[in-house]
């Protein structure tokens, strides 16, 4: 069996050029070291649609567990910050079987195409009003309003508070700061904090669903279906609390980095503007093309829970995978012309810009209705506002996520 290659240099990785565009450096990846170990640090990159396919399919060897994550140690190497396992952690995405069955079961029934359907003119109420506001200020940044649109529909499919709305901004986003690859020990651990501080927001409001019983509703929130599986023993308080936690990211912070891709993508190319304006039937595929170019999520991490081998090459007990979702989006192997926007593709959701496999995104549905919605409502504006290009876009600086976070649109004229 052959070592995992070195060529990853993670100065390379974690810089804003390949932050901002890390396209060319996945090519390099995939070309030359489609497994690359990462210094040190025992994490190893996965860049080829193959080989995640195959890491996938090996639960007993690649487990989800999210058991740490990529950091800069004192001294600027690569090294990993260790997580504990806990049932708040190893939950929906990061939990294995059975538990991750369990986890999907309370959890899916609330997200359905069916349940989800019944959003969109809730949805459109109020992206209107956050672009009416907007416009009226006369443009500018637009990533508030691609944040605050995700944020009001998990409030809603939680059961929380609309009022909350700001503080769900905040807490959406930091998922991303843990992952990002560059955060320090100490930044890990003011992170730990403000989670802890969603935690507890976040249980106060299970145990208030837990102390007043419901029978079940076709459309209650998933709070209460959280609360009545923790009182029928399904699951444990901690894990229906860490449940909600990562659906702050899952629906938070991806969904908002998916929504200002596609504003990117549009201000960029008044050509495709026109396009969608005169056949909207191929907004849907527009926007499969931009989570698959653009996945909100660059890569999930799997730990190796014994010594094996993937692709030929040897992995370590304790080893961890970062699979790059955004790498195998791009494989020439599965996709032509791999680098451009497509709305011919005669499969568009064949990609992994939502995950594969077991673990697919429980709240794509919610995703894409919240994306058409967003696209829809920016055509509808004037358009200078797409015509004349982004003035300002800048990216989180992170490895994990691929989220705007900023993007400056000059806007019509306010009324």
């Amino acid at each position: 069996m052959r070592a995992p290659l070195c060529s990853a240099d993670v100065s390379e990785a974690l810089s804003m050029p390949v932050i901002e565009s890390p396209y060319t450096f996945y090519a390099r990846l995939r070309e030359t070291s489609p497994l690359s170990r990462i210094g040190e640090s025992g994490v190893h990159l996965v860049a080829s649609w193959d080989l995640i396919e195959e890491a996938l399919e090996r639960e007993e060897d690649f487990s989800a567990h999210l058991t740490g994550v990529l950091i800069r140690d004192p001294a600027g190497e690569p090294a990993t910050f260790t997580l504990p396992m806990t049932g708040a952690t190893q939950v929906i995405a990061t939990a294995d079987e059975p538990d991750h069955s369990i986890h999907r079961s309370v959890v899916q029934p609330r997200l359905t195409p069916a349940r989800i359907g019944q959003l969109e003119e809730r949805l459109r109420r109020w992206t209107g009003s956050a672009i009416a506001g907007w416009q009226n200020a006369g443009g500018g940044d637009l990533i508030p309003v691609c944040e605050r649109i995700p944020a009001l529909a998990l409030a809603h499919v939680l059961g929380l508070p609309e009022d909350d709305v700001e503080r769900f901004r905040v807490w959406a986003m930091m998922g991303g700061d843990m992952l990002a690859g560059d955060a320090s020990a100490e930044r890990l651990g003011k992170l730990g904090q403000e989670t802890a501080q969603m935690a507890a927001y976040l249980a106060d409001h299970l145990e208030s669903a837990i102390s007043q019983p419901r029978e079940p509703e076709p459309n209650e929130p998933l709070l209460q279906a959280l609360a009545r599986a923790v009182r029928t023993g399904v699951l444990a308080r901690e894990t229906a609390i860490g449940i909600s936690i990562v659906l702050f990211g899952a629906a938070g912070e991806s969904t908002a980095a998916l929504l200002g891709s596609c504003a990117k993508w549009l201000a960029e190319d008044p050509a495709l503007v026109q396009q969608l304006r005169a056949e909207p039937t191929l907004i849907p595929r527009f926007i499969e093309e931009i989570v698959r170019l653009e996945p909100p999520f660059k890569f999930h991490y799997r730990s190796v829970t014994r010594d094996c081998s993937l692709g030929g090459f040897s992995l370590q007990e304790g080893d961890r995978l970062m699979l790059l979702w955004a790498s195998a989006n791009r494989d020439a192997a599965y996709f032509e012309e791999p680098d451009t926007l497509r709305l011919d593709r005669r499969f568009p959701k064949r990609h992994m810009g939502f995950g594969r496999g077991a673990h697919f995104c429980v709240g794509a549905t919610l995703a894409r209705l919240e994306a058409r919605v967003m696209v829809e409502s920016l055509l509808e504006l004037d358009p200078a506002l797409l015509e004349s290009g982004p003035s300002e876009a800048t990216y989180a600086k992170s490895v994990f996520v691929r989220r705007l976070e900023s993007l400056s649109l000059s806007g019509p004229a306010p009324n």
